[in-house]
């Protein structure tokens, strides 16, 4: 008598869906649409600082309620830190009384002094030889 066994259950290999195609879906395709604009931003602002910047993308998967589980809802949330350019600075003194003042009020004044014209540049021009 022979003995037969019985095949294992079929394995179905799992296939794993891009990540990009979920972001082209997500919220009829803003999502994309918006990382692509603020990926375009952050690269321009980190070439114009010099600064480092980033973008997070958070992603909540939340089970409806009173389905077998295989019905959810997914929320996106995208936040970026863009460097920002820096603010000119000023340099201003504080006088005696508390106002800010653009000459150093303790800097002596020097008097006598005049502007002097510049030189006229020559108007022909030699060339050696």
């Amino acid at each position: 008598m022979s003995t037969t066994t019985e095949p294992a259950a079929e394995e179905t290999e799992q296939v794993v869906r891009p990540f990009a195609a979920f972001l082209q879906e997500q919220s009829g395709g803003q999502l994309h649409d918006e990382l692509s604009t603020r990926l375009h931003e952050l690269i321009e602002a980190v070439r114009e600082t010099g600064k480092a910047g980033a973008i997070a993308l958070k992603i909540d998967v939340k089970p409806i309620a009173g389905t077998d589980g295989r019905t959810v809802t997914v929320t996106d949330t995208v936040t970026s830190k863009v460097p920002k350019t820096e603010r000119p600075k000023s340099i201003f003194f504080v006088d005696d009384t508390g106002n800010l003042s653009r000459t150093d009020p303790r800097q002596p004044v020097i008097t006598g002094l005049r502007e002097v014209e510049p030189t006229p540049a020559p108007t022909q021009l030699r060339s050696a030889k």
